[in-house]
């Protein structure tokens, strides 16, 4: 495997070769050829060099030569002319008393700006805060683990088994086989003997539990010391993980510790969301409730009653036929994911539908199939590729550089609706109560289950690739909502 180190040239042999050695070592390491070397090579040269490590040995492939410090020919010479004396500059010092008082009786700052400002204030000084009580929370952290336990796994081994050890660390046991299979077409486009994978497997497989091992431990250790503040999912995902890797005492004593940890962080996190949620319906801000109770910190825990039942009640009456239609499509998305969707009983359907919000009602058609039937919508007749698709306001899968909506050429137009898309005139309210479920029941049919345990890992896989059972897969998908989005019409 290859990898760029740095050589000291420490000989030159009468064949024309020159030996080296790592740099900082004390005995030469091997022979490079002169005709690897670059003009003016003299003995003591530290070098970056391009080595292959091989079982047998370490070979130099290619060697830099050493970058030399460049004069600057730009510079602009600065000629100073002498000062005359009617040029000369004084200055004199003035306390503030002469300076007749404070910032408020300078030229230009007058009265009525101060009061002006004052008018915006409460009385006794206070600013007035604004009507939406939902506090501002934090951005949570994400998991940053440094190389503690990785660098001193690396520092054990033997200097020819880093890279393989490294490659371990990197991508796992595939990501061994990758690197081999590549080294050896090089090796065969190059006319050179491939290598054998035997070996190198066999001491990627020694050191697997141990580089896995480490890198936990860098995660753990990242873990603990921002555990009030980490992203739950982050926080999760090293407790799965530890479960299956810790196996020593000291590993399983971190593991049991953030097991505690995570559960303390559920509970007032569960806590938090719920007052989030609270504070959002009481506000009346319909979506902002509405993405709140898709994301539930446990999951298989259901909603109260009464946050559900009015929850539920804001949404039908957001979704009226004085709505604007890109009110309703930002309401629908909201609602889609939402475990209150089939509570919801819409008002009416607006009087004029556009082809935008049409397009929207058929992507989540499957999702709310009862909202979708007054539009004249059937689930089982929309194509699969139109439930996938997002729009751009949503869309944050789509790679940058393609055109928006190309699954189709760009001059081609949404179809019309058909005339079984038409919105349906008789108005959601005229709908029987009996056909409508009720809001425990639709809660409870869209509660997600309790999470599962995890399963084991794998001998050859990576800790990234450890699985984590997170909330709903509905609910990751507005894991991220524009702020704009929250903004009550």
């Amino acid at each position: 495997m290859g990898r760029r180190i740095e050589i000291e040239l420490t000989s030159q042999r009468d064949d024309g070769t020159w030996t080296w050695r790592a740099a900082g070592a004390k005995k030469p390491k091997g022979d490079v050829t002169s005709g690897l070397l670059y003009d003016g090579a003299e003995v003591g040269d530290v070098v970056k060099a391009d080595a292959t490590f091989h079982l047998d040995g370490i070979e130099i492939t290619n060697v830099m030569a050493p970058k030399t410090k460049k004069e600057r020919s730009d510079l602009l010479e600065l000629k100073v002319r002498p000062l005359r004396d009617d040029e000369l500059v004084t200055t004199q010092r003035v306390s503030r008393e002469s300076r007749g008082g404070g910032r408020g009786d300078r030229p230009g700052r007058s009265r009525d700006r101060k009061g002006g400002r004052g008018d915006q204030r409460g009385d006794g000084g206070e600013r007035r805060r604004p009507s939406n009580s939902t506090p501002q929370r934090p951005k949570p952290k994400r998991l940053r683990p440094r190389r503690v336990h990785r660098d001193a796994l690396l520092a054990s081994i033997a200097e020819e088994h880093r890279p393989i050890v490294e490659q371990v660390i990197r991508d796992g046991m595939p990501g061994v086989r990758a690197a081999i299979d590549k080294q050896n077409e090089e090796a065969k486009s190059d006319d050179k003997p491939a290598i054998e994978a035997a070996p190198v497997l066999a001491i990627a497989e020694q050191n697997l539990a141990k580089a896995r091992l480490a890198e936990w431990r860098d995660r753990a250790d990242a873990a603990l010391s921002d555990a009030a503040e980490l992203d739950l999912r982050d926080l999760r995902s090293v407790v799965v993980v530890g479960t299956d890797i810790a196996r020593d005492d000291e590993s399983k004593a971190i593991a049991d510790q953030l097991k505690t940890v995570l559960d303390e962080r559920m509970e007032s996190d569960h806590a938090t969301w719920l007052a989030d949620l609270r504070s959002a319906i009481g506000d009346g801000r319909t979506v902002r409730g509405l993405r709140l109770s898709s994301r539930p910190v446990k999951a298989g825990s259901p909603l109260p009653t009464d946050l559900a039942t009015e929850l539920a009640s804001q949404a039908s009456k957001a979704l009226a036929p004085d709505t604007p239609a890109d009110r309703w499509a930002i309401v629908l998305d909201a609602l889609a994911f939402s475990p209150v969707r089939g509570a919801v009983t819409p008002v009416g359907v607006p009087a004029e539908t556009s082809d935008e919000l049409l397009a929207e009602v058929r992507r989540l058609s499957d999702r709310i199939p009862t909202i979708a039937a007054l539009f004249g919508v059937d689930p089982a007749t929309v194509p699969k590729s139109e439930r996938r698709r997002r729009s751009p306001r949503h869309d944050r899968s789509r790679p940058k550089g393609k055109p928006k909506g190309s699954g189709k050429p760009q001059g081609e137009k949404a179809p019309a609706p058909s005339s079984e898309a038409k919105p349906a005139e008789k108005p959601a309210s005229d709908t029987p109560a009996e056909q409508a479920p009720s809001v425990d029941e639709a809660v409870a049919a869209e509660t997600p289950a309790p999470e599962a345990s995890a399963p084991e890992a794998t001998e050859t896989a990576p800790v990234e690739e450890a699985p984590v059972q997170e909330a709903p897969a509905e609910a990751a998908a507005v894991a991220d909502e524009a702020p704009s989005e929250d903004a009550e019409a």
